[in-house]
């Protein structure tokens, strides 16, 4: 071996050993080196590396801690969807959700399920490609997160490249948490520095995570457990959620110790209070404990509701509760404009912090818990839960004590606060004006699935709203007169602005739905808004709509179907009765009709004008139902726009979109596809779409179809029409082979959308 290949083989040895080490240490538990060797070892790569910088490989244990990155976090958008849980909190809200299971998959028997703690820390996802960590972000919302690989890459329980043959595509799911041990001696050294100290290890590990600087992140003692996978290409696995656990362990990624494979709730309880009883001693916060369905094929059948997935569940530990006085209310406008009142209590630790603010959720828990300022109350604090008031010690209350009403007009822009009958929100009718709705609205409206302004995100939209340059949706189209001042905003560059200034003219043309979907009209969604563009056909026709447009009333209020046969059954058999004049209702009252009373009675005087067309009504015309006149607008929605558009403010908003040139009528189209005059012409049938399309995405192919009349469906069954695969498509296409569901390639679709030229 000559001079030069001696060092470069002594760091590949010392790369190889260190990661062996640190497998046994992070993975396994069972170090068989000492502290003073391991660090002898990467003392001597340091200094290898040091002499011969060529040595150094993206990967070498040394390179854990990299510059700062420039400027903030950026965005990631998961690929696949980084789904939160939903929460169970006693054991009969867990025996209904393994009923829910078991009802879904027609499985009579206990399921078998993994049991695993939560961990008290942040969840984060870790892609690998071809062995090699290549990207780390966090959950956010679900759909994208913050960019934080530079500073994961310092946590050292995390491989920077798995062990043995890696597939081409790992992303692994877990939590990023702080050791106890680590968070006490952490503490320890800034109470000897005078610093500030960490309340609690999650706040440490989140506030670690975030940090700008690598550097400090690495100086903090975070370590990772892997709970489960994103997207993945070429491993194929096991069919049971434990058996991939281990096969992450076999990776050289950190997987709990105490997960473990039991057998129905019983199984499920009996893990729950084992672990619950060994909490205090563990190494790490917990806050209860995940289950999750063993087998993946049942996953896959149980599907996902909202942003949770059907075959899991976190049954969480009881919250920690303390005493305090409620000294006063608010109601804050959030940015959909629900109004939320809040406790304002005195100070009092709970949960780990000290808590000086408790949700009250809306009225209706108001009304229920009977809350009043000047009230002893109990608080409720469990994990990362907002703080809640969880109930009132009615012994304890004051002569003076106030009731909480709902302010009349919004707290922040003084527009009309509208509660709908039938829901339990109370909003801010001011959607396109109000302040505190101003950066979500426009978020919203600029955002891909609504006008699809490229640019114009929520960094860039919180830094228009803070330097006054914009108020509201219809300022993005006052831009342009913006344009020197755009450039002197941080990260806009003069490329930058123009591309932006240029999507917003773009803007202009989208259709007629996406304009009403953008407005952001609470219930109204995408398909929503759909139907109200074909229905209305322009924006001023929706912005004139009553509620008769949408709906219509019929039949009396209280009576249902066995009412009104009863009511029909009365008078057949009561042919012969007579009414004579006089105090009507009074009349019907004495005849004591059963179930006839009250709001029915005088529903049934205000229907029917007269005895003898009372006689001759049918069911039909005495039941109490809706006519729907636009698909998928109920009361409840109905409400929600005739209201929005009742007030002013909106109205003035949309009367400068309108003079800003936008797109008010309907033309049937979407993105990048041309006008289509079968409007109707796939109406009935059901697509799937998966796999990748060389000429659309998959938004632009979603859209066309749709645009047809055609209903695009995330899965398959027997009474889908038809399966559209592109490149690389997976487990949709393998069912559709299965249950004989037809399949069409992109010059199918193409075909199915008239779109003769394939190129």
């Amino acid at each position: 071996m000559s001079a030069v290949e001696a060092p470069a083989e002594r760091a590949r040895a010392l790369r190889e050993r260190i990661e062996h080490h640190n497998y046994r240490y992070y993975v396994l538990d069972d170090p068989d080196i000492s502290d003073a060797e391991y660090d002898a070892l990467l003392r001597e790569l340091q200094a290898l590396e040091a002499a011969s910088p060529e040595l150094i490989t993206p990967d070498s244990p040394t390179q854990r801690v990299g510059a700062k990155p420039d400027g903030g976090f950026r965005e990631v958008r998961h690929r696949v969807p980084m789904l939160s849980l939903e929460n169970c909190f006693d054991e009969d809200e867990l025996r209904a959700f393994d009923r829910r299971v078991r009802d879904r998959l027609g499985v009579t028997g206990p399921i078998e399920y993994v049991a695993e703690p939560k961990l008290d820390g942040l969840a984060v996802s870790l892609r690998y490609e071809s062995g090699r960590l290549v990207q780390a972000a966090t959950r956010g919302d679900g759909v994208a997160g913050e960019d934080i690989t530079l500073n994961v890459r310092t946590i050292a329980s995390i491989p920077l490249r798995l062990r043995g043959e890696s597939p081409p595509v790992l992303e692994v799911r877990g939590e990023v948490y702080m050791p106890l041990a680590g968070f006490e001696k952490m503490n320890a050294v800034a109470r000897e520095c005078g610093e500030k100290v960490f309340v609690n290890p999650r706040n440490a590990a989140a506030g670690s995570l975030r940090q700008l600087d690598p550097q400090i992140t690495a100086a903090r003692p975070l370590a990772f457990y892997a709970y489960g996978l994103g997207e993945i290409e070429g491993l194929p696995l096991e069919r049971r959620h434990a058996a991939v656990m281990e096969v992450l362990r076999g990776f050289g990624l950190p997987v709990s110790v105490e997960i473990r494979v039991v057998a129905g709730v019983e199984g499920c309880l009996d893990y729950y209070r084992d672990i619950g009883q060994r909490r205090a001693g563990l190494a790490f916060d917990i806050d209860g404990v995940v289950y999750k369905v063993n087998n993946l094929d049942w996953q896959q059948r149980l599907g996902f509701v909202a942003r949770a997935p059907r075959f899991a569940i976190a049954h969480k530990f009881p919250a920690e509760e303390a005493r305090t006085r409620v000294v006063g209310i608010e109601f804050q406008v959030g940015r959909t404009g629900a109004l939320t009142p809040v406790a304002r209590l005195e100070p009092v630790f709970v949960g780990g912090v000290t808590v000086s603010n408790a949700t009250l959720h809306n009225m209706d828990e108001v009304a229920r818990k009977d809350v009043r300022v000047g009230d002893t109350v109990v608080v409720r604090r469990a994990g990362d839960v907002i703080p809640e008031v969880a109930r009132v010690l009615t012994e304890s209350r004051p002569a003076d004590a106030t009731p909480i009403e709902l302010p009349e007009a919004c707290p922040v822009c003084g527009s009309e606060v509208v509660r709908i009958e039938g829901e339990a929100v109370a909003r801010c009718s001011g959607g396109l004006f109000c302040e505190a709705q101003r950066k979500g609205s426009l978020i919203h409206f600029a955002s891909r699935r609504a006008m699809d302004i490229e640019g114009l995100g929520d960094k860039i939209v919180s830094q228009l709203v803070d330097h006054g340059l914009l108020t509201d949706v219809a300022g993005v189209y006052a831009l342009h007169g913006e344009r020197a001042q755009l450039i002197s905003l941080e990260r806009m560059g003069e490329k930058s602005v123009d591309n932006l200034l240029d999507a917003i003219e773009a803007s202009k043309e989208r259709p007629l739905a996406r304009l009403i979907f953008a407005l952001g009209i609470p219930g109204v969604g995408e398909e929503t808004a759909r139907d109200l563009a074909r229905h209305f056909k322009n924006l001023d026709a929706l912005v004139g709509a009553r509620i008769t447009d949408f709906v219509e009333r019929r039949g009396v209020p209280g009576i249902g179907p066995k009412t009104g046969q009863t009511i029909v059954d009365f008078f057949a058999a009561h042919a012969d009765l007579a009414y004579t004049g006089g105090d009507f209702a009074g009349f019907l009252d004495d005849l004591a009709i059963p179930k006839v009373k009250g709001r029915v009675l005088q529903g049934l005087v205000e229907a029917f004008d007269s005895l003898a067309a009372l006689k001759v009504a049918r069911v039909d015309d005495l039941v109490n139902d809706e006519r729907v006149k636009v698909t998928g607008v109920g009361r409840i929605i109905a409400e929600n726009i005739v209201t929005f558009f009742a007030q002013s403010h909106n109205r003035e908003v949309i009367e400068r979109l309108k003079q800003a040139g936008l797109n008010v009528a309907d033309a049937s189209k979407e993105g990048a596809f041309k006008e289509n005059a079968r409007a109707n012409a796939l109406s009935g049938r059901t697509y799937v779409l998966t796999g990748t399309l060389a000429g659309f995405t998959r938004d632009e192919a979603k859209a066309s179809l749709e645009a047809l009349g055609a209903r695009v469906s995330g899965s398959v069954s027997g009474k889908t029409t038809a399966v559209i695969a592109g490149a690389d498509a997976g487990s949709k296409l393998a069912k559709a082979e299965k249950l004989g569901v037809p399949v069409l390639d992109e010059a199918g679709l193409r075909i199915l959308l008239d779109e003769e030229d394939a190129t």
